[in-house]
């Protein structure tokens, strides 16, 4: 999936010399978090609801006042993004930078905004987790085919898949996270059992074992 997938556009902005008043009552009336501050028709920052609360804190070393410009209490420079990379990026990015939102740029143009609630309804989307469905766990060994082996079992068996994710585990296995459109999961992860495959979820019942 990528960014222009998920972005927020238009995007509503607003200039460095505003005052931190405007941008508060932009924040409480349209319930933003974020605004890009475009000066000339160039990013030059960005400037959060956490940015407008500390710099109007007494614990900040120098507290600016409501009438302030924005320039005074904005991030810069702007950390962006391409509507054409990968969402994963997009996170990546963001945890590194431990910011909440990424401009997007089609090169000289602010054309959306990313922020960490659209990663989210991302995260949702691509687990499937949204549709109904059960989720199955299976850790495979980390060779080719294994995948293509559990995929073929659930084919034989008219499971329709939704999503699958994986990640390394720290014994050598795939952990393997499917969402799959059955809701009769416990017999089917017996039979997965049965075949030789690892479940990690659902867990056998103990009376089962």
């Amino acid at each position: 999936m990528l960014v222009q997938e998920m972005m927020r556009s238009p995007v509503v902005t607003i200039p460095p010399e505003a005052s931190l008043k405007e941008a508060c009552n932009l924040f409480s009336s349209r319930g933003f978090r974020h605004l890009p501050v475009m000066e000339g028709g160039r990013l030059v920052g960005v400037l959060t609801d956490r940015d407008l609360r500390w710099a109007t804190s007494a614990l900040c070393p120098e507290p600016r006042k409501l009438e302030d410009p924005v320039r005074s209490a904005m991030s810069q420079p702007p950390i962006t993004i391409d509507p054409l990379d990968p969402v994963e990026d997009a996170a990546r990015i963001m945890r590194e930078h431990k910011i909440g939102c990424l401009p997007v740029m089609d090169g000289p143009e602010l054309v959306g905004i990313l922020t960490g609630m659209d990663i989210l309804d991302t995260l949702i989307k691509l687990t499937g987790v949204s549709l109904p469905s059960s989720r199955l766990e299976v850790a495979l060994d980390d060779r080719p085919g294994e995948l293509a082996r559990l995929t073929a079992f659930l084919a034989e068996r008219h499971v329709n898949i939704h999503s699958i994710l994986t990640y390394p585990d720290a014994d050598r296995f795939v952990r393997t996270v499917l969402r799959v459109g059955s809701s009769q999961i416990r017999p089917l992860a017996e039979e997965l059992r049965q075949a030789g495959f690892r479940i990690l979820w659902p867990r056998p019942k103990p009376w089962s074992r």
